[in-house]
């Protein structure tokens, strides 16, 4: 009973999220080794194959071993689970560190190939890099695998590139906007001018009219 409660539980939380215990530390070896288990599909690291497939074993059995900490299994500890997440944030440091030489040698020696592989590896902070990433491209257009990184840097290019002329033409439009208003206010002034000028024009028209009427009324007396 007690082994089938095991395996009940260890699969139940294989399903869920990493381990909470030292998460700190967990998360960041659990949501690598997926990654790293796929450099195997690289022949530059034909060399570590072997090694990779022993870290993936040793950070699967140190899953489990933290959600049995977490279930409070018997024979589960916690001060040996914390060693050996230190030991695999260790080895998962080495394959970052050494996909990110990778991907300067896959430009120095314009390999495309590599160069795909890595950028589209995971374990590669594109925004830190994006501008070596994106100077390689324009170089080798016809070289790069499009697919993954490098199409989501150029749709993130043309979003900003539309974006940018959004924000022209919005700009473009409000001064026109405003220059027809003050066109309008201009000519509203101007007829309001015209319309007061005309107004003079006539009472002045019309003064002299009365005027010369009472003075033809005072000679005809």
């Amino acid at each position: 009973m007690k082994t089938y409660m095991l395996v009940f539980l260890l699969s139940t939380f294989l399903l869920a999220q990493n381990p909470q215990v030292y998460s700190a530390l967990g998360d960041v070896v659990y949501n690598n080794v997926d990654k790293i288990e796929k450099l195997k599909n690289m022949s530059s690291y034909a060399s570590v194959y072997s090694k990779i497939d022993a870290y993936v074993q040793d950070v699967r059995e140190a899953k489990k071993e933290g959600y049995a900490i977490e279930a409070k299994l018997e024979n589960s500890n916690d001060r040996l689970y914390l060693k050996k997440l230190r030991e695999l944030v260790i080895i998962n440091n080495y394959f970052v560190r050494s996909v990110n030489s990778s991907l300067k040698i896959s430009i120095l020696n314009e390999d495309s190939l590599l160069f795909s592989q890595i950028i589209n590896s995971g374990l590669i902070d594109i925004e830190k890099n994006k501008d070596d990433i994106k100077g390689y491209y324009l170089v080798h257009p016809e070289d790069v695998n499009v697919s993954g990184v490098i199409q989501t840097l150029l749709d993130e290019d043309a979003m900003l590139r539309k974006q940018r002329e959004d924000a022209l033409q919005w700009t473009k439009t409000k001064t026109e906007l405003h220059e027809a208003k003050m066109k309008r206010i201009k000519e509203n002034d101007r007829k309001k001018d015209e319309a007061i000028k005309k107004s003079l024009e006539e009472e002045v028209i019309r003064q002299k009219a009365q005027i010369r009427a009472e003075q033809k009324k005072e000679l005809s007396n």
